[in-house]
């Protein structure tokens, strides 16, 4: 937290500030600007509010988690606290019982006696936030809400959950911002200190009793600050002029213009030789604007792509002054950086040459012609040369003069002595933004006949949409297919250029996803289990039904192997195919359901010899057909259903629950547009080129027959498990009720992110089989059983093909 604490507010060093000083003494030029705001809620204050919140969270999940561990060290302190003299022991518990209140009351009275008493007022204000919210949070606690949380905060003891005078008096040294002041600070968190021992001691509280309140304490501080604001600290337009002046320019005019992209104020200042400046301010406080955004892009991409999340206003002011030089120096046209200062301590300003000009994106599409994309171009390789990055060519950095010339702006992005891979970003982002202004075929020539084929081929890899900035992201979502198309014009310029594979990203969001569920499902099957005695489903099981379980099982792999067979009109061997499947039941253990087959399918089949394009038509046609059958058998056995258990043609009122939620959830999926997008997107992707596929199928009698072979007996094999799971353990429904039920219950599966259906499929399966009528724990038995069959016990064999078809280059 100490980069953050540098960007705080300093009230007490902006008086006297020499910047402010020369201001108020030369008050000759006006300055035409919105009044600044009293206060500002300051984007660290959140942050830190924020960070609180998450280590108070961290705190109590792991007091909760390790209780065993806890109470060990709790008794070791206490211990320790029976070895200190007694008289140390009462000195420390009347210093800190008595100084606790005392610290904060002359703390108080210092800043009012240096009107400050605003500040004062913010603490008291957080100060009875903490008590009433601790004492409520307390009466909740002991109310028996929340029983483990409450035995933690209390030990059983008859004592207050969370400590309201710790709490508060936490909450007042935060809101006041005592951080700033040394010596108080020092003293105030020595007092709390010696209020703490006093009160363990006094077995008073508890170990997590100590720590939470002052988590609490700080939140509450912090989220005070956040509310009401701090005051505004930023240097107005006078001081600016002030810091000009002591740069030797003589502004005679001044005023503020839009701010820069990055929320940076700028000003328009004439000079007395009437010459203008631009001059853009950077103000501490801003520096931690947009964090959270930074910080994610941290995260999530590599070393080499990612900027740093913080960063003080002294590396900021020198970064952009660095770049600024570094770019005049290379011939680029580039306003000429005239000079950058202090302003006080909580701004910088940097002083450029004033250029006439207006941005590219002001430029109508159709007037720029392929001198200007030249132009562009050969700004961007004068950058290069010198190993400079200008990481934000985007319609509002690259300007034009009243002459057309291209002027670069914006270098507080740029990176000198830039790696490669930076340099190969720039041209990626720089072809997608003209791509989309003047298509990809005249995007790549401009390029091309500046920067060189070879330099385009290695920007291709980072023809991807995370490498590229927010605003162009934002523009390629209206046009999808502009990246697609300046990856086919570069292969076309250059069709024997090796393409290497370039991983920008960590991880993706859907991975974040799919931990996520994942863990949910891992805590539900926890649930499930804890409730089932999984040596009594072993030993109770019936070993017939069981094992005719296990021969469906094995049965549902072959049939996959014929039907991927079928949908294929080149030879496979089946048996080697039939491998492969086992080897995607190895794979669904870290991927969804509906991917890991897919995916291992597909690259069986271009390990076969078999084109990428008609490998996925294969499989796209073997799933689309999988769908089909699926949809038609669920319709005959719910039709079938209805006609046994009724003497009229109508299913059962559970099977009708079932069947209208799955309708819910189809009109959700296609109800709502972004859902509706990427169902369609994927299924697009996936069955683009099935049909002609599906003609070469329908060529071949004995192909067609194979296929449509493989597919039904896949559905039948997993029935007849599921079945005999039941059997196993006397439950008596109808086959075709447990055929309804499996089948609801595993495109429910297929939808679920987690690997393998994980906790959606168990959890459907379950409720499907209570709704048809049988007991809870029955059906949980019967669908463990079902899932150690078809998914935990396939895992084994499955890694064995696996690291065989490896071996032998099938996979």
């Amino acid at each position: 937290m100490a980069e953050i604490r540098e960007r705080d507010d300093a009230e007490d060093l902006a008086e006297g500030d020499p910047a402010v000083d020369e201001a108020r003494a030369h008050p000759d030029v006006y300055v035409v600007e919105p009044l600044l705001p009293q206060r500002l809620r300051r984007p660290s204050d959140l942050l830190r509010f924020l960070s609180t919140l998450l280590v108070l969270a961290a705190v109590v999940l792991v007091a909760l988690v390790a209780k065993q561990t806890l109470n060990g060290l709790e008794a070791d302190v206490k211990e320790g606290t029976t070895l200190v003299p007694d008289l140390l022991s009462r000195v420390a518990t009347f210093l800190g019982g008595a100084a606790v209140l005392i610290v904060p009351v002359a703390f108080a009275v210092e800043r009012v006696f240096h009107r400050d008493g605003l500040r004062v007022a913010e603490g008291l204000i957080a100060a009875i936030i903490g008590m009433v919210g601790s004492f409520l949070l307390g009466q909740w606690l002991i109310g028996g809400s929340a029983e483990d949380l409450r035995m933690l905060l209390t030990g059983g003891r008859s004592i207050e959950p969370l400590n309201t005078l710790l709490t508060s008096v936490v909450a007042y040294a935060t809101a006041v911002r005592i951080s700033r002041r040394p010596t108080w600070r020092m003293l105030m968190w020595t007092v709390i200190a010696l209020d703490i021992f006093a009160l363990f001691s006094g077995r008073q509280i508890t170990l997590p009793g100590a720590i939470v309140p002052v988590l609490v304490g700080m939140a509450v501080g912090y989220g005070t600050l956040y509310g009401v604001g701090s005051p505004n600290t930023r240097p107005p337009g006078n001081a600016v002029i002030a810091a000009l002046r002591k740069l030797s320019f003589s502004p005679v005019s001044a005023r503020r213009i839009d701010d820069d992209h990055q929320g940076s104020r700028r000003y328009a200042i004439g000079l007395k030789d009437a010459s203008r400046l631009d001059v853009t301010v950077l103000d501490r406080d801003r520096q931690v604007a947009g964090l959270p955004y930074r910080l994610w892009r941290r995260i999530r991409l590599n070393s080499e792509t990612r900027r740093r999340a913080i960063r003080s206003l002294r590396a900021e002011l020198e970064r952009e002054a660095l770049m600024a030089y570094a770019a005049q120096a290379a011939g680029a046209s580039t306003p000429r950086l005239l000079g950058t200062s202090e302003i006080g301590t909580e701004a910088a300003l940097l002083a450029y040459e004033h250029l006439e000009t207006r941005p590219l994106d002001d430029v109508p599409d159709a007037d720029i012609d392929d001198d200007l994309l030249a132009q562009i171009w050969e700004q961007v390789a004068l950058l290069q040369i010198q190993r400079l990055a200008h990481r934000r060519l985007t319609g509002d950095s690259i300007q034009l003069d009243p002459a057309g010339r291209v002027v670069l702006t914006d270098a507080r992005s740029g990176e000198i002595a830039a790696g490669d891979l930076l340099l190969r970003l720039d041209v990626a982002q720089l072809l997608t933004y003209l791509a989309l202004r003047v298509g990809a075929e005249r995007s790549v020539r401009a390029a091309a006949a500046i920067m060189g084929p070879d330099a385009l081929a290695a920007a291709m890899p980072l023809l991807q949409r995370i490498a590229l900035t927010r605003e162009t992201r934002s523009a390629l979502s209206k046009d999808k297919g502009a990246l697609a198309a300046l990856r086919e014009h570069i292969v076309a310029l250059k069709p024997q250029g090796k393409v290497e594979e370039i991983r920008l990203e960590r991880f993706r969001p859907r991975t974040l996803v799919t931990i996520i569920a994942s863990t949910l499902a891992a805590y539900f099957l926890l649930s499930q289990l804890s409730q089932v005695n999984l040596m009594r489903v072993i030993t109770t099981a019936n070993w017939a039904w069981s094992g005719l379980a296990l021969v469906a099982s094995f049965i549902s792999f072959v049939a996959a192997g014929l039907m991927l067979r079928g949908f294929v009109p080149e030879h496979l061997p089946l048996w080697r195919t039939v491998l492969v499947q086992f080897a995607a039941s190895f794979v669904k253990l870290v991927t969804p359901a509906a991917v890991g087959g897919v995916a291992i399918n597909t690259r069986y089949l271009q390990k076969r010899g078999i084109s990428p394009a008609l490998a996925v038509a294969s499989v796209g046609a073997s799933q689309l057909s999988m769908m089909v059958f699926h949809i038609a058998l669920l319709l005959l056995f719910a039709y079938i259903t209805g006609s046994n258990t009724a003497t009229a043609f109508s299913p059962s009122r559970g099977l009708v629950v079932v069947m209208l939620a799955v309708a819910v959830l189809v009109v959700v999926l296609f109800g709502v547009p972004p859902l509706r997008r990427f169902i369609t997107g994927r299924m697009h992707a996936l069955f683009a080129n099935v049909l002609p596929r599906l003609l070469d199928v329908l060529q071949s009698p004995r192909k067609m027959i194979e296929a449509c072979a493989g597919t039904l007996m896949i559905t039948l094999a997993f029935v007849v498990c599921l079945d005999a799971c039941v059997e196993a353990f006397g439950g008596e429904i109808g086959f075709t009720t447990v055929a309804v039920v499996y089948l609801t219950a595993n495109a429910i599966g297929s939808a679920a992110p987690t690997p393998g259906g994980l906790g959606a499929v168990e959890g459907a399966l379950t409720l499907g089989l209570t709704v048809a009528g049988l007991p809870a724990e029955l059906a949980t038995s019967a669908v463990l059983l079902h899932r150690l069959l078809t998914f935990w016990l396939p895992v084994l064999p499955g890694w064995a093909a696996f690291t065989y078809l490896q071996r032998h280059e099938a996979l």
